[in-house]
């Protein structure tokens, strides 16, 4: 989506940063059944709120997911998120110490674990880096976002 800028008030184009990190990640089949995927999220300076989740080799049929940094920032401390998208921390009294994150579309359900010290850590290092968390609406053209809206 091509940003819009009001010719009243002219922004500045900031420089578009990214990040991504590939993870060995394994799709939950049964209760005591799972197979190895890969998977990358990625993150963008000029998408700020989101992060994306690609499903990659045999898996990528699930396609790509797009859903809050904060919810997955919130979901490696708690329970976190409602509807669609859902996460779990490490739960050690249930003998897992991955990251779950179940994603709910077009009548399935998916569930993926991953390594929470990874996901924790390019967080930390890398996406608050590029946007420190709370200033993210400073990046967010808001003129172009009624724009679209009124549309």
């Amino acid at each position: 989506m091509p940003a819009h800028h009001s010719l009243s008030n002219p922004q500045p184009h900031p420089e578009v940063t990214s990040t991504d990190i590939v993870l060995d990640a394994r799709l939950v089949l049964g209760e005591h059944e799972s197979v190895d995927i890969p998977v990358r999220f990625g993150y963008r300076s000029d998408d700020p709120l989101a992060v994306a989740l690609e499903f990659l080799g045999p898996a990528a049929e699930a396609g790509t997911w797009q859903f809050s940094r904060d919810l997955l920032w919130e979901g490696l401390q708690k329970p976190a998120g409602l509807g669609n998208v859902r996460i779990w921390p490490p739960c050690t009294c249930h003998g897992r110490a991955s990251l779950r994150i179940m994603l709910r579309g077009c009548g399935s359900v998916v569930l993926v674990d991953l390594p929470s010290r990874q996901v924790r850590r390019w967080l930390r290092r890398e996406t608050f880096t590029l946007v420190p968390q709370g200033s993210e609406g400073a990046l967010i053209d808001w003129t172009a976002e009624l724009d679209d809206l009124a549309g």
